[in-house]
């Protein structure tokens, strides 16, 4: 029997029809599951739903910011780590990110390397974060929360 591949979901928000086809092209032959939502209360929703270790977001969405989107992010049992697009990324931009707790810039329009090394390295950080937390937890002997997801990880599940 085939070993299945696992697959990673990311979820692109507000990014233009242009860099969408060229994330599509470059996530092409990667395991990863491409999602995307309009503004910010969209993407909430899908998160709401869904474990998803990296998000790609533009600066400025039809109902906010990247600010707002990550401010929501905060609530979900696993917040994904937020990555912002930019044509007019500079270090302003990358340090406002980083101190308000994002994981990284990326300048469009998108190099393939530097797009898989980005998200990549946040999929990667998101998974260690989240088991030194479950360790923690069960070190501490706390419950581990079952997976669910946003602000209702915990609650009974709904057959």
């Amino acid at each position: 029997m085939a070993n299945a591949i696992k697959t990673e979901k990311i979820l692109f928000v507000g990014i233009a029809a242009g860099d969408g086809l060229s994330l599509d092209k470059i996530f092409l032959d990667c395991n990863w599951q491409l999602h995307g939502a309009g503004n910010c209360q969209e993407a909430l929703k899908f998160l709401d739903q869904h474990h998803v270790p990296v998000v790609l977001a533009e600066p400025e969405l039809p109902d906010g910011s990247w600010r707002e989107l990550l401010n929501g992010m905060e609530r979900l049992a696993k917040p994904p780590n937020l990555i912002v697009s930019s044509r007019l990324a500079d270090d302003r931009l990358w340090a406002e990110v980083l101190n308000r707790g994002g994981y990284d810039v990326l300048v469009t329009p998108f190099e393939t390397e530097e797009v898989l090394r980005v998200t990549g390295a946040a999929r990667h950080h998101w998974g260690y974060r989240n088991a030194q937390r479950a360790a923690g937890e069960l070190r501490a002997g706390q419950p581990k929360i079952p997976d669910g997801h946003g602000d209702r990880a915990g609650a009974p599940r709904v057959s």
